[in-house]
C-alpha cells in the first residue's frame, strides 16, 4: 500500500470511528464541538468559534444558542469590542463536557476490550504516539 492509499484508509477509518463514538454523546455534535473548543480555548466569540470549527457562523449560533439556553455556556460583553459577546462555559458545562467525554471513552474502551486481544491492544497503544505526531504536524499547517 502506497502513502497515498494508508493516508485515505488511515482518513476513512478514524472518521467512521470518530463518528460511531460520537454516538454515545448525548448532545448533538455542533453542540459537543463547541463546548470541547470553549475548554481546550477558553472564552471566545461566536465567531471565534465557527472559524475553529470551519463552519458558517449561523451555525455554531444555533449551537451557541442552545447552550445558553441550557445554562451549559455564558456570555459576557467583550472586552475590547463591546459589540461582541465572550462565551465561556459554566461549571454545569463543564461537567456536561466531563459526563459526554467519560461515556465515549468507557463505550470504546468496552469495544477495545471486546474486539481487541492483549497484543491488538499493545499494537493500538504503540500507535497513539504516531497519531498525535501526525495531527500536531497537519495543525501546524
Amino acid at each position: 500500500m502506497d502513502d497515498n492509499q494508508l493516508a485515505e484508509e488511515l482518513r476513512l477509518t478514524v472518521g467512521q470511528l470518530v463518528r460511531t463514538v460520537r454516538t454515545a454523546d448525548r448532545m448533538s455534535p455542533g453542540e459537543a464541538a463547541v463546548l470541547g473548543y470553549l475548554d481546550r480555548g477558553g472564552p471566545m466569540t461566536t465567531a471565534d468559534i465557527a472559524h475553529q470549527r470551519r463552519v458558517s457562523h449561523q451555525s455554531a449560533a444555533k449551537a451557541v444558542k442552545e447552550l445558553l439556553g441550557q445554562g451549559l455556556v455564558h456570555a459576557e460583553p467583550h472586552p475590547s469590542d463591546g459589540r461582541k459577546l465572550l462565551l465561556d462555559l459554566t461549571p454545569a458545562g463543564s461537567s456536561r463536557l466531563a459526563e459526554e467525554r467519560r461515556r465515549r471513552a468507557a463505550w470504546l474502551g468496552t469495544a477495545i476490550t471486546e474486539v481487541l486481544d492483549p497484543e491488538e491492544r499493545e499494537t493500538l497503544a504503540a500507535a497513539l504516539p504516531l497519531l498525535s505526531r501526525l495531527t500536531a504536524h497537519l495543525r501546524a499547517k
